[in-house]
């Protein structure tokens, strides 16, 4: 029971600070000159809620706060197969609470906005691109290269989460495994966050994609997006992720 409320409480934290930071970005106001707050700042955000959420629980429940990395876990390193969905249910409860959370925070201007989406993630569309006419527009990237994308950030997040905690590896010392997690989280954000948002993390989509539907936000379940790029897409990378890893990795670490 101690550990599945830590998974709540974890990803209750992961999303206050999370959806928060989009919150944020979305209603603050901005510069005259330039923007104020703008990707990098969602980035940043993101990553350091990984990492308060990690070090608040860690202890706990050992913070998965992710039912992708609860899967691969069980699959390649001996987590127990009967706490698998016990621990998802938890990670949901408390994306869905953290959701709330920010939603309470930022009532006023979400409402007076007409119920945007902090929420969840989708495909991306950028206007006024650096490549091409100005104004221009690149469109939504398809739902296959969504998927694609969340496979391979989910399984850039396995490396790091992997590899910060394997001893015969380079693993960070004193405790600051929590914080090389939150620069993959940061690296993927950066680097593969366009296309899909980079849930790589079905219970930080899911759970608020529910809570936004609830409070009035509109087309958070047409189609099947939401099923597949934020919740199949992060399962299959994280099983990319721990295989790969112990592929080309683990057999050709120095023994301890």
């Amino acid at each position: 029971m101690g550990a599945l409320i830590g998974e709540v409480f974890g990803t209750f934290i992961l999303i206050l600070l999370g959806d928060g930071v989009v919150a944020n970005v979305g209603l603050a106001p901005r510069a005259a000159v330039a923007p104020t707050y703008d990707w990098n700042t969602i980035s940043l955000g993101w990553a350091f809620a990984v990492v308060v959420a990690v070090y608040v629980t860690a202890g706990v429940s050992g913070a998965h706060i992710n039912p992708a990395v609860t899967i691969s876990l069980a699959v390649k390193r001996g987590f127990s197969w009967s706490k698998v969905v016990p621990y998802i249910i938890a990670q949901v409860i408390g994306a869905f609470l953290g959701a709330l959370g920010v939603f309470l925070c930022y009532r006023d201007g979400l409402v007076a906005a007409g119920m945007p989406n902090p929420w969840c993630t989708g495909p991306g569309g950028f206007t006024g691109t650096f490549w091409g006419a100005a104004g221009a527009s690149s469109g939504s990237f398809s739902l296959i290269t969504c998927f694609i994308t969340e496979i391979f950030g989910t399984a850039v997040l396995l490396w790091g989460v992997l590899a910060s905690g394997d001893a015969r590896n380079l693993a960070p010392g004193a405790n600051l495994g929590g914080l090389f997690v939150g620069f993959a989280v940061l690296a993927v954000g950066l680097c593969l966050g366009g296309p899909s948002g980079y849930a790589i993390n079905p219970a930080r989509d899911f759970g608020p994609r529910l809570f936004g539907a609830l409070v009035g936000t509109k087309n958070l379940f047409n189609g099947l997006y939401w099923l597949v790029a934020p919740i199949c897409g992060p399962i299959i990378g994280a099983l990319v992720g721990v295989f790969t890893y112990d592929f080309f990795v683990t057999p050709y670490l120095a023994k301890k």
